[in-house]
């Protein structure tokens, strides 16, 4: 499927100087409290290479990506030992208290180089499974959407939610859990930004500015490194 994105998006480059471009942006100025471990989660090493390094190879390995950007903390004591130089990867020193700071620093850290109709990739630095054919299927799927979309897990397991010590059954029934990448037009994520400042999301953003993202069904592989068994798991799939 990776090829015929690219024959999709070749001819589109060939044909039209200054077509939109697709282009990554991993936040990466968390420290992970909840893995419980001294040094940030997306620079504990799976297989040799760091969490983040595996990530940032995702994009790298991946033709339709122009360029792979990573925001860290301005005091950030690790990337450059943890992550390998590339023509097509930059490190951007502008992380923020939050994500949506660090993804909005970021954006405003390439704006020059970037058109407000650019696709922006956003991508959890420790989400290392990530893999080609998800990422083909994204594109292909969002295609010429004017507003974008992002992965997704539809809910499978019946769902509880407490509250007041209180247990109570929630309908799974049209119930999703949002992955990344989430993919929008750089103007309008931009804006959806600005105009929301508590979200733990791009989507949440968007959503909140009255567009309706696409849900494109993603893959257990795909999974966010949140506590220490999660590392087990996400070993087997990058195996």
């Amino acid at each position: 499927m990776q090829e015929e994105i690219k024959q999709q998006l070749e001819p589109q480059k060939n044909a039209q100087q200054g077509a939109p471009k697709y282009v990554a942006l991993i936040p990466a100025a968390g420290v992970g409290s909840r893995m419980g471990k001294n040094t940030p989660k997306q620079y504990l090493t799976i297989a040799g290479q760091s969490i983040l390094q595996h990530t940032v190879n995702a994009f790298l390995n991946f033709d339709g990506v122009s360029h792979t950007y990573v925001v860290v903390s301005p005091d950030d004591a690790y990337v450059d030992d943890f992550l390998q130089p590339s023509p097509r990867l930059s490190v951007l020193r502008c992380g923020g208290d939050t994500r949506r700071d660090s993804v909005r620093n970021g954006l405003a850290a390439i704006a020059k180089e970037t058109k407000g109709d650019d696709w922006i990739m956003v991508h959890d630095a420790a989400r290392p499974g990530l893999t080609a054919g998800l990422l083909s299927k994204l594109l292909s799927e969002v295609g010429t959407s004017t507003v974008g979309g992002l992965l997704a897990l539809p809910v499978v397991d019946t769902v509880k939610r407490v509250v007041d010590g209180k247990v109570h059954t929630i309908s799974r029934d049209g119930m999703w859990l949002a992955q990344t990448p989430q993919m929008f037009r750089f103007q309008l994520l931009c804006d959806a930004l600005d105009a929301a400042d508590q979200v733990t999301d791009e989507a949440s953003a968007v959503e909140a500015a009255g567009h309706i993202p696409l849900l494109i069904e993603g893959h257990v592989c795909n999974l966010k490194v949140t506590l220490p068994a999660d590392l087990e798991q996400v070993s087997k799939y990058l195996k």
